[in-house]
């Protein structure tokens, strides 16, 4: 198997309030199921009580978070979108947009997960130094 590995399955990485163990996870019940937990090269902010994520260019900055694969693909991101509020219901420029991002999986695999990225200026906004919303 590659290192780098991009399969036809759909995952979703989730590093803020939709991670286990948060009153947001049951959104993600039955439609996806817990593969791993995983990192993503990036800056995590603190927006407001809740996290974004900022994709950065330096491989030492991580954000740590929980890997699904989606079993229903148009379902749960219907939910999602919503929920992050970048979906067409929404005014633009939404605050988050859905992207796929490279994900780093606990045994060094690589997976091509859909993330959904902080779409704002980060200026002024409080840095998460470890990475990890839940242990900051």
């Amino acid at each position: 198997m590659s290192q780098l590995e991009f399969m036809t399955e759909d995952y979703l990485f989730v590093y803020g309030t939709l991670r286990k163990n948060t009153a947001r996870h049951n959104l993600l019940h039955s439609l996806c199921e817990y593969l791993d937990s995983g990192t993503l090269q990036g800056c995590l902010y603190l927006v407001g009580g809740y996290p974004g994520v900022v994709a950065s260019h330096d491989s030492q900055q991580r954000v740590v978070g929980e890997v699904y694969r989606i079993h229903h693909h148009q379902r749960l991101f219907a939910k999602l979108d919503d929920y992050e509020e970048c979906s067409s219901s929404f005014a633009e420029p939404h605050e988050y947009i859905r992207q796929q991002q490279t994900v780093t999986l606990s045994n060094g695999l690589k997976v091509s997960a859909w993330v959904y990225l902080y779409n704002r200026p980060a200026t002024g906004l409080k840095l998460i130094a470890s990475g990890d919303f839940l242990n900051p």
